[in-house]
């Protein structure tokens, strides 16, 4: 597309190969660098937009309204931070519609201004979808300037000179840095978020950026869980001497990661403890039992992604947010396939025949998206009632 900026034009977005979108700026003014994919979920922006797994990304919407739930301060999923943990950037089809609901108590685009979440309007969000499943996810800066005034090669070199996800640990400035423990459980009309009374089971969350709804899901089947830092030792989280550990979901590469979180889970595997890995922790778990993870050209972003439970034969709709997979082809004998992407075939589950140690690499917990998969809650529950 052409450098030459269009009159009122206040926002861009900015590619590696010198690709500039032209729009709206709305949100925060400023620019942030980050990986570009593109989300298929119909509803639930703000779950989307505070999961910590998308930190260093860039999310473009492709349902074209956005905006009019507005945001509220219930349906946040990262325990604390702004942007700079979550997503960094937003891009949507039309200017996000004013609030229209009566759980909002803000506007989307003053919640973004507060968050540092920095967006666009106005492009041609189907155009780039179809870029990003053509050529992968690129390397982009998002900028909005309310004067229109923007230094494009200095953009275009800044989004070539960011070196990616890969190799990249990100899940240390996710995870929280003390520990906390948590006892509410899932939303339900008209009460609210329900109390862990009387917890069944006592559950250790190793927190690479972990969501809230994951924490609720498990308070919901009775497990009251202790959240430790990204780095705690295997000694420190069984020195607990939990019923379950609980490897969560998070940013970054797996691999970078694992550098110093493999090495502690493979303890927690041979302690004969139940585990249970979401997302990057399913990655890492497969790191820790010999298998290999590989980054994806487009990745899964969305709340409609169907899988099939091998072990059940039934197929789920679930959430999906995530770049890197899990090689099949790597998987050990003593591991076993459990669930797989009906869009793609890729690994999406895993169990180990030996332990009772599982993982998957959707999105249980949903918040957005579809409670196929809640039942997973209850096999993790029903692995630390038989090891009691």
């Amino acid at each position: 597309m052409s450098q030459d900026l269009l009159p009122g034009v206040t926002g861009v977005l900015v590619l590696a190969d010198g690709t500039v979108l032209q729009g709206v700026g709305c949100g925060a003014v400023g620019d942030a660098v980050g990986e570009v994919c593109f989300n298929t979920a119909m509803t639930g922006y703000q779950e989307i937009l505070t999961d910590p797994s998308y930190m260093a990304q860039i999310v473009a919407f492709t349902f074209p309204h956005v905006g009019n739930v507005g945001t509220n301060l219930e349906d946040l999923e990262q325990m604390s931070g702004g942007a700079e943990t979550a997503a960094r950037g937003v891009l949507f089809r039309e200017v996000p519609t004013d609030a229209a609901n009566w759980r909002a108590n803000s506007d989307f685009d003053a919640w973004m201004q507060r968050r540092g979440v920095i967006g666009l309007a106005g492009v041609d969000t189907r155009a780039l979808t179809r870029k990003i499943r053509e050529t992968g996810m690129p390397h982009g800066v998002i900028a909005h300037s309310p004067t229109g005034a923007f230094d494009l090669p200095a953009l275009i070199a800044k989004a070539k000179a960011w070196a990616g996800l890969e190799g990249l640990d990100l899940a240390k400035d996710a995870s929280t840095t003390q520990t906390f423990t948590w006892d509410e459980g899932l939303w339900s009309w008209p009460e609210g978020y329900a109390k862990l009374d009387q917890p069944k089971y006592e559950v250790v969350v190793l927190d690479y950026g972990v969501k809230r709804n994951i924490l609720r899901a498990l308070a919901h089947v009775g497990a009251r869980a202790t959240v430790v830092p990204a780095n705690t030792s295997a000694e420190d989280i069984l020195a607990r001497n939990p019923d379950g550990v609980l490897l969560s979901n998070g940013p970054g590469d797996p691999a970078a990661t694992g550098a110093y979180a493999v090495p502690e889970i493979q303890k927690l595997v041979e302690s004969g403890k139940p585990v249970f890995g979401i997302c990057l922790g399913h990655q890492m778990l497969a790191l820790a039992v010999g298998a290999k993870t590989v980054k994806m050209e487009q990745g899964h972003h969305g709340a409609n992604h169907p899988v099939k439970d091998l072990t059940t034969g039934k197929v789920e709709i679930v959430s999906m947010n995530h770049g890197f997979t899990v090689d099949s082809a790597s998987l050990p004998a003593a591991v076993t396939e459990t669930h797989v992407s009906l869009f793609d075939g890729t690994n999406a589950g895993i169990a180990l025949t030996d332990k009772p140690v599982f993982s998957v690499q959707h999105h249980p917990e949903a918040s957005p998206g579809p409670t196929d998969s809640l039942y997973l809650f209850e096999r993790f529950a029903g692995l630390m009632d038989a090891a009691k």
